[in-house]
């Protein structure tokens, strides 16, 4: 042994395959029947090496100059000649095309007389060789001897029969050949390595077997599919008691398992531990080898190569650490094997030939936490080779296996190895195997796979296996579909790269067209030249324009930068509209578009009188706030049109996302700039009128706080150099003027208002109302019903009576919509009335073609001829007046804002402010029940009142008290008086302290029973001390004071200024009379009331008689005493 493992090495692999090999042979078996083949020509001719490929081409053309059978071993014989100019010797022993390669190394030299003796002795002993005289050496092709290993394994040369001067050695028919190569030094032959190799090959080389009957074994739970005969398997077991056992059946040449397919697929265990847990038909495999999972790297897991033998049914499980069969019935099967399989393993354990009696044993097992089995073999039910079924169902599978093996390249390998190793050479002679190579090779499920493996019918394998092919081959078609789809849509796409790429390089050689990314350098620069944009932002231009350059069409980065740099010369650096400082342009410019509004127009001039002085304007933040529809974003209009200016308008109402204002980062998919620079790219100046509309209504969320962002854009000093997130350079924005709108300033942040020159619009008066309806709407809404030509006239009566009537509100906004549809029902009334005789010719034949004509022709009458507008005959007039106004818009909402034409006593009129102008509003007080001298005095408030409303009752409530008593102290009236005090329009919410005094004059005209005078109206707030304090939204209180006949304004005198800026034609027919405290009030309102009739309006009903006010002292000096007696009850 020591020998062999010196100077042989045996080689396992096929030459030609690279796979293990299936059926090996010893050496006395690979003698009988051999075919014996020379190398010496071969080795000659080529001038070849001995190596594995050069032997493997040697073999297959010396098998196909001589008659081999597929099954017929071969003996090569390499002559030592060759392998001594080789330092090599070589011997091939082959059954199926697997073969082994003994190699050793030997002197170059060998003695030329030991060599002949050595051929005359092993010639002498031959006796079955006979002469061949050719030019090979006379190399014995017989392979029908029957003698023993050392006769055959001669050369079987006659020493007679000399071939002359071949040179070879060991040729020569004596030892006096000159022509035989050798020094004479060694007394050994070459050929005495041969000799001996096969001695000790025959002696070692003892023929491995499988036992017929094991009838326990170690079980492993395999997952995903079941294995069959014949095909390797690889197995990964982590379980250390599992990998203990496996090494020890290693150690102690016992490598055969049970191998069990789970019936949880996602189930991962080394260990049965119910039956139930696999299905009972498995397999009984050898471990061929074993080595680390997962490269060494976890000590407790390994992989086993597992080979399946055989079917093989669980007939017991014995659970883990349990007594198994006894060893003595272990080896009494072993003895009784008579089946001879072959392994696939040529390794020779010791074991193997010391102690066979013991080599089956598997009660070393017991000491292992593993799963051991009983089991029973399964063989194949007998079947008829010739039953036409079996044939017929094994030539579909060979078919199937045609079709998907030129659709999937794997197969065809797998294919071409199965019939390499198959021992018949027609797969009809073994359908079975055939059967297990379908289900191996397939993808197929779990359980459709196991139930080939537990079929032993033939026929019923042979369909299941057929079943699962087909499956297989449908997916290989599927794949094969979608790989030709993905690889034509691929070439498509690389076939018009290359022509494009083509294309641009025969027109660049032509010199038809540059490249596109030339071009679109070019463009920016011819753009960047024409402005003149500050060294900072050229700076960054230059940049961007060279990483554009050296950028690919195809990059993302590419499109990125492209878009920032049209961007960036979209901006219009110093270019600016020339300005219009022209008053009196101006002037007719928004007294044309507006009526009234003297505070904006006054503004507008005195911006336009000092640019007009210094020759130049800074850009400045208006804001006018004002109720919706006084002309607030139209006045901005105006205002760009007087300056000559080019007008934006965003609005910001509901905005939550500060990249709206700053514009969003570059980075991101989609980003764009600001609301600033897009409207700076709209309006190509410098210097336009950017509107921001709705101010107060901006919101906040979670993307950040807009009204900030506003901060730095509505700040003179800052925003010259205002910063956008995607620009990311300074953009001079000083030049821009900015107007904002808002209803009101409460919502609007105070950092925010402070950069804002704040212009409040009032709303319009019934005169200003009449004459915006007259001038403007009107005219417009009378050209868009398309009555421009006809006498359609709506009487100033109507205009009045709409107002009043219809139209309240502060603003013309409903105003419009009122005349508008006064209009079109004036231009449907006129349609009816004309008839259809009066249509235009066209229109008639278009109406008749319209009944005529089916609906699937209706394409036909489509055109692009402009209709003609239908004349209105001259003849044909409408008057809208005041009295037929209610068949164009219906009845009228209001009559009056009058709730009443005479007051009764405990009645005032105040008037409120709200964002859609002012209103009248009424305070009314009244007595709960009837004044007795037993009455509670108490006040109670309705009408929807807010906090503030109500604290200014109570302070009016408790002055008046005091009002009473120090005046008219005789008039106990609040004494005993239940007061309900109440503010009409109850479902409106109403709060503020300006109701005050008018609080305090509707209870005093209840205390004095006195009605006030029904033109009086009177706004302020009240202290304790009967001080009258400043009120806001004079104008529209003087305005709805106006509306509702008042002829007498009551006010603070804190607001007389407010007062004298008032239009004349609000204040004409109105006497506002400024109040300090409330006697004054007292002295408008209630005049020289005389002290007796102030005394004695209440006195019968609240002065006690003699009798009765004897009670009530009683009653006070038992309260004083402590008693408990009630002063009813005393009384």
């Amino acid at each position: 042994m020591a020998y062999i493992r010196n100077y042989l090495q045996i080689a396992s692999k096929n030459f030609t395959g690279g796979a293990f090999a299936r059926s090996p042979i010893t050496f006395n078996n690979c003698l009988k029947s051999t075919t014996t083949l020379s190398s010496r020509k071969f080795f000659n001719q080529s001038n070849s090496h001995v190596s594995r490929s050069n032997i493997s081409k040697f073999i297959s053309q010396s098998a196909s100059q001589t008659s081999l059978s597929s099954n017929s071993p071969i003996l090569l014989l390499l002559h030592p000649l060759r392998f001594e100019t080789q330092g090599q010797r070589a011997f091939s022993c082959s059954t199926s095309q697997k073969f082994f390669i003994f190699t050793r190394s030997y002197a170059r030299n060998r003695s030329k007389s030991n060599e002949s003796k050595l051929n005359s002795n092993s010639g002498s002993s031959d006796n079955n060789s006979k002469n061949n005289n050719n030019s090979e050496g006379g190399e014995n092709n017989n392979g029908n001897n029957n003698d023993d290993s050392s006769s055959n394994g001669n050369s079987g040369e006659n020493p007679n029969n000399g071939n002359k001067g071949n040179g070879n050695k060991g040729n020569g028919s004596n030892k006096n050949n000159s022509n035989g190569s050798g020094d004479g030094s060694s007394s050994r032959s070459p050929f005495e390595g041969i000799h001996r190799t096969l001695q000790v090959l025959e002696t070692t080389l003892q023929k491995p077997t499988i036992p017929d009957v094991y009838p326990q074994v170690l079980a492993i739970p395999i997952t995903r599919r079941p294995l069959f005969p014949g095909f390797y398997k690889a197995v990964v077991i982590k379980d250390p008691h599992v990998t203990a056992s496996v090494k020890e059946l290693m150690k102690r040449g016992q490598p055969y398992v049970g191998a069990f397919l789970l019936r949880d697929e996602e189930a991962d265990v080394d260990i049965i531990t119910n039956i139930s847990q696999v299905y009972r038909v498995g397999v009984f495999a050898q471990i061929t080898s074993v080595f680390p999972a997962n490269g060494g790297q976890d000590e407790n897991s390994l992989t086993a190569v597992l080979y399946p033998h055989r079917r093989i049914r669980i007939k017991e499980l014995l659970p883990p650490l349990q007594n198994v069969v006894s060893e003595a019935e272990v080896v009494s099967d072993s003895v009784q094997q008579t089946a001879v399989d072959e392994t696939p393993n040529l390794k020779v354990s010791p074991q193997q030939s010391k102690e066979p009696e013991t080599q089956y044993a598997t009660s070393f097992l017991e000491d292992y936490n593993v799963s051991l089995v009983n089991v029973e073999n399964l063989n194949d039910e007998p079947y008829n080779r010739k039953n036409q079924i079996v044939r017929a169902i094994t030539s579909e599978i060979v078919a199937v296996f045609k079709d998907i093996a030129t659709l999937n390249p794997l197969f065809r390998d797998q294919i071409a190895n199965f019939s390499m190793s198959q021992s018949a050479g027609n797969v009809f002679e073994e359908p079975a195997k055939l059967a297990d190579f379908a289900a191996a090779v397939s993808t197929g499920e779990p359980q459709e796979l196991q139930e080939v493996l537990e079929s032993l019918v033939i026929e019923e394998r042979l369909q299941k296996a057929l079943l699962v092919l087909k499956k297989e081959l449908v997916n290989a078609q599927l794949q094969s579909k979608i790989s030709k789809e993905v690889e034509s849509k691929i070439a498509k796409r690389q076939r018009e790269y290359y022509l494009m790429e083509q294309l641009k390089g025969i027109k660049k050689e032509l010199g038809i067209e540059s490249d596109g990314k030339d071009k679109l350098v070019e463009k920016f620069k011819e753009k960047a030249d024409k402005l003149a944009m500050p060294e900072g932002v050229k700076k960054v231009f230059e940049e961007e324009i060279n990483k554009l350059a050296h950028l690919e069409p195809a990059a993302s980065e590419f499109n990125v930068t492209r878009n920032y740099l049209d961007w960036l010369t979209q901006v219009p650096w110093g270019l600016r509209s020339p300005e219009n400082y022209n008053i009196k342009h101006a002037i007719n410019v928004l007294d044309e578009d507006h009526y009234g509004l003297q505070d904006v127009k006054d503004r507008i001039l005195e911006f336009i009188a000092v640019g007009k002085l210094r020759g130049t304007v800074e850009g400045k933040i208006l804001c006018f706030v004002g109720p919706p529809g006084v002309g607030k974003t139209s006045i901005g209009k105006s205002i760009a049109r007087a300056l000559s200016r080019q007008f934006y308008r965003f609005s910001v109402g509901g905005l939550t996302d500060v990249a709206e204002i700053k514009g969003h980062r570059r980075t991101y998919v989609g980003a764009m700039p600001g609301k600033v620079v897009q409207a700076l790219k709209k309006v190509q100046t410098e210097n336009p009128l950017i509107l921001i509309d709705e101010v107060d209504k901006i919101g906040r969320g979670h993307q950040g706080d807009p009204a900030s962002a506003l901060l730095e854009l509505l700040d003179p000093e800052q925003n010259s150099s205002f910063l956008d997130h995607y620009m990311d350079v300074p953009i001079d924005l000083s030049k821009v003027l900015f107007v904002c709108t808002a209803n009101i300033v409460d919502t609007i942040p105070g950092p925010l208002l402070d950069r804002m020159e704040v212009i409040q619009l009032s709303g319009y008066v019934a005169d200003e109302k009449v004459a915006i309806a007259s001038k403007y709407l009107a005219p417009t809404a009378k050209e868009m019903a398309g009555l421009q030509n006809a006498d359609v006239v709506l009487k100033q009566d109507a205009i009045e009576t709409l107002i009043k009537s219809y139209c309240r509100e502060s603003g013309v906004r409903n105003l419009k919509k009122h005349i508008d549809k006064i209009y079109r029902k004036a231009a449907l009334k006129i349609v009816k009335d004309i008839g259809e005789e009066e249509f235009p010719p066209q229109e008639l034949d278009n109406v008749e073609t319209e009944s005529e004509t089916p609906e699937k022709d209706s394409e036909a009458s489509i055109t692009t001829e402009p209709r003609k507008p239908l004349e209105v005959p001259s003849d044909v007039h409408i008057d809208i007046n005041s009295e037929n106004l209610k068949d164009y818009v219906g009845p009228p909402l209001w009559h009056s804002d009058r709730l009443y034409d005479s007051t009764p006593p405990g009645v005032a009129m105040g008037l409120a402010w709200t964002s859609m102008g002012g209103s009248a509003l009424y305070v009314e007080s009244t007595l709960e029940s009837i004044l007795t001298p037993k009455s509670n005095p108490s006040l109670s408030k309705t009408g929807q009142m807010g906090d503030v409303m109500k604290e200014s009752s109570n302070i009016a409530y408790t002055f008046v008290k005091s009002l009473m008593a120090r005046s008219y102290p005789e008039n106990r009236f609040f004494e005993r008086a239940a007061i309900h005090l109440h503010v009409p329009e109850g479902a409106t919410p109403k709060d503020g302290p300006s109701a005050g005094i008018t609080m305090a004059t509707s209870l005093l005209s209840l205390a004095l029973n006195k009605s006030l005078d029904p033109t009086i109206a009177m706004t302020g707030e009240l202290t304790l001390t009967g001080k009258v304090l400043k009120i806001g939204g004079l104008r529209e209180k003087a305005v709805a004071a106006k509306r509702s006949g008042v002829t007498t304004l009551i006010y603070p005198d804190s607001n007389i200024s407010d007062w004298e800026e008032l239009p004349e034609n609000i204040k004409e027919g109105l006497n506002g009379i400024p109040v300090g405290w409330y006697d004054e009030v007292f002295k408008v309102v209630f005049g020289d009331i005389s002290k007796e009739y102030a005394t004695n309006t209440w006195l019968k009903m609240v002065e006690s008689t003699a009798e009765e006010k004897e009670n009530m002292d009683a009653a006070r000096i038992h309260v004083i005493n402590g008693k408990k007696e009630n002063v009813l009850d005393v009384a």
